[in-house]
């Protein structure tokens, strides 16, 4: 039984006391409506304070009306604010969490407009942005002195609504961090030319806050050490001014993360992928310990509470923080003090449909659970009065939620998987560089399985025959896709296989393989790379204007940048027409003119999948009652699979 002791013990944060160590930190949720608190934010992170956590930290919010980074963002400019702020802190309350707000300016990080035209952005100096491509404009005087007031005003804004505190975000080349990185600061009035001036806007921001809000409230900061930038903060000016702010009394606790905003590389820190360790971070947090007396929080892919017990126990940080985690399941820290590490459902890194979500202006949620940004409807399930018999075909993704749900719900559930193992096409996952923990997936929605009392019958094909002797009220056909084969020309008897046949163990001869991409996903990357490891010189060619395209950006830039190490040739705006025995005949999509390739020993097709319906277009025909999800209505990835079958379980 593993020992959570320093987890679960209660930890003082200036006035506040919080009763365990696990904390939600801030991160945009896109389930804000006119910059105000909305009935969608108030049940997501309720459930997450139902769940246990000791600290929910909100999402920024807006300390000036420049401050709006995106069109979703809360804004804290005036006191309209206030009645949303206090309904969720009442609502988190409720559960014994303590909750803070997040208040910010982006500086010049702005990511997108508000209508359609570019806005203006404000920096200390106008230097621009790598990643948005943002050139600011210098900020006067007069509008540091606007924006200075503006967090003070937004603190006792959320003070007013009953919140714990205010974190300051000087992380991730926001305002703050760009007033104290000399590459970006090159102010030469009293806010810039030395290292005490740099400092001097975050120095007054919270004076200014802490002067406006009363002694029972919380103040902290949140701050990057080392943005993986190469005009990134310098970790040691970040320390310095940690260690002076602690040492005149302004913040009662420091979060440290990671990376910055501005730049490709750093950015993808700010939610760090798969390939990243588990709590890569505690490092930086043990230097921050060296130089504060306050309580220092560390934010860095942990997922589980064993992880986070291990960094507790070392030293290296006072408070962990598990976002993602909680994304992934809101009860973690329930079930974890309860001594049920075996059901806690593991965050696994993708960022698919958390800040994958965000970036495309949507609420965040989670391939695995989608329960998550959807609580008002499906957060909580709801018993059957006509308990059903209900056979689920197929043990993919799709098929283990729908028999999981439905099986909480008290129906009579049997899941059929023609295999031996459930699974589906996370198993082939899974078997990809980079990609091992993506079958983390499959072993939690085992579980759940399990846990909902599901009678589960692998190696077992389902016909007509089957289901009529087994005569269940419901069919939910899950049954999946197999891999699609474009129609090519074929001359001579060239060496072509799916990327289903190589990951389950096919070969090619040695010699130059082409990786033929139709998604811009993971699978043709993975498929070029499990070929390079294999010693073969490898070109991916892809229909996109570059590999991954489809990816959460930070997922893709840690896949580009392994093609790069490994490399990998990779050839854009291509699809493939035909192929002999040596040669590979592309077409370019947007000029048409024919690209050879050669000398070529194989092709690997990364094109997609066809649904496999046969099954379910027979049983329409039969006297059953039928309903299809996932792969079967058509092929998506394994987030649609999931939510389908949780809909239609929640439905039955």
């Amino acid at each position: 039984m593993a020992d959570y002791t320093r987890l679960f013990s209660a930890l003082t944060i200036g006035p506040c006391t919080l009763k365990n160590r696990i904390v939600s930190s801030g991160h945009d949720t896109v389930m804000v409506e006119h910059g105000e608190v909305t009935e969608q934010l108030i049940a997501y992170h309720a459930a997450r304070a139902e769940g246990g956590a000791g600290l929910i930290i909100v999402q920024v919010a807006g300390v000036h009306e420049s401050a709006r980074y995106t069109s979703h963002i809360l804004m804290a400019i005036d006191d309209s604010c206030i009645a949303g702020y206090t309904k969720l802190a009442s609502v988190v309350h409720q559960s014994g969490t303590k909750i803070f707000g997040q208040l910010f300016h982006p500086g010049r990080e702005v990511m997108e407009s508000q209508d359609g035209s570019s806005p203006v952005a404000l920096a200390p100096s106008a230097v621009p942005n790598e990643r948005f491509r943002v050139m600011p404009r210098a900020l006067h005087i007069n509008e540091i002195e606007e924006i200075i007031e503006g967090y003070a005003q937004a603190a006792l804004r959320l003070q007013k609504a009953g919140l714990d505190g205010a974190e300051i975000v000087a992380s991730h080349g926001y305002l703050p961090a760009q007033f104290l990185n000399p590459h970006l600061n090159l102010r030469v009035d009293e806010y810039g030319t030395t290292a005490q001036n740099r400092l001097r806007f975050l120095r007054r921001v919270l004076e200014a806050v802490r002067e406006k809000v009363s002694s029972d409230f919380v103040v902290g900061l949140r701050i990057s050490l080392n943005e993986h930038d190469p005009t990134g903060l310098d970790e040691a000016i970040a320390l310095e001014a940690a260690a002076q702010l602690d040492r005149d009394g302004l913040f009662d606790y420091v979060s440290v993360t990671t990376g910055t905003s501005s730049g490709l590389a750093g950015s993808g820190h700010i939610a760090p992928e798969m390939h990243y360790a588990n709590g890569y971070t505690a490092p930086l947090s043990a230097r921050m310990k060296e130089v504060v007396d306050v309580p220092v929080m560390v934010a860095g892919r942990v997922n589980q509470p064993q992880e986070a017990e291990r960094i507790l126990a070392s030293g290296d940080a006072d408070a962990i923080v598990m976002t993602r985690a909680l994304i992934c399941d809101p009860e973690m820290p329930n079930l974890a003090a309860a001594h049920r590490d075996d059901d806690i459902r593991a965050c696994i890194a993708c960022n698919q449909a958390c800040i994958g979500h965000f970036h495309l202006g949507f609420a965040i949620s989670c391939i695995q659970h989608p329960e998550t940004g959807r609580e008002i409807r499906y957060g909580r399930r709801i018993r059957t009065s006509r308990p059903r018999s209900i056979a689920v075909v197929g043990g993919g993704p799709a098929g283990m939620k729908a028999a999981a749900v439905a099986a909480e719900r008290g129906h009579d559930v049997t899941l059929y998987e023609a295999t031996n193992r459930l699974g589906g096409q996370i198993l082939l996952a899974q078997l990809m560089p980079g990609r091992e923990e993506f079958g983390g997936a499959a072993t939690n929605l085992q579980r759940e399985v399990v846990r909902a009392g599901v009678k589960v019958f692998t190696n077992t094909l389902v016909d007509v025959g089957l289901l009529r002797a087994s005569a269940p009220d419901v069919v939910v056909v899950a049954a999946g896709a197999r891999p699609y084969r474009p129609t090519l020309e074929l001359m001579g008897e060239p060496a072509l296989l799916d990327a289903w046949q190589l990951l389950g163990g096919a070969t090619l001869p040695s010699g130059r393989v082409v990786v033929v991409d139709w998604r811009g996903d993971w699978v043709g990357i993975g498929v070029a790379r499990t070929l390079a490891a294999r010693g073969h010189s490898v070109t991916l060619c892809v229909n996109g204007y570059a590999a991954g395209e489809g990816l959460q950006q930070y997922v893709r830039d840690a896949l580009l940048a392994a093609l790069q190490r490994e490399r990998i040739t990779v050839v854009a705006l291509v699809r493939l027409i035909g192929l002999d025995d040596d040669t590979v005949y592309l077409q370019h999509v947007l000029t048409d003119e024919a690209i050879l390739l050669a000398p070529v020993s194989g092709v690997v097709l990364a094109c997609g999948h066809e649904s496999s319906t046969e099954l379910f277009a027979t049983l329409l025909g039969e006297d059953f009652d039928v309903v299809g999800v996932g792969d079967c209505l058509a092929p998506r990835t394994v987030e649609e699979a999931v939510l389908e079958g949780l809909v239609v379980a929640s439905a039955l």
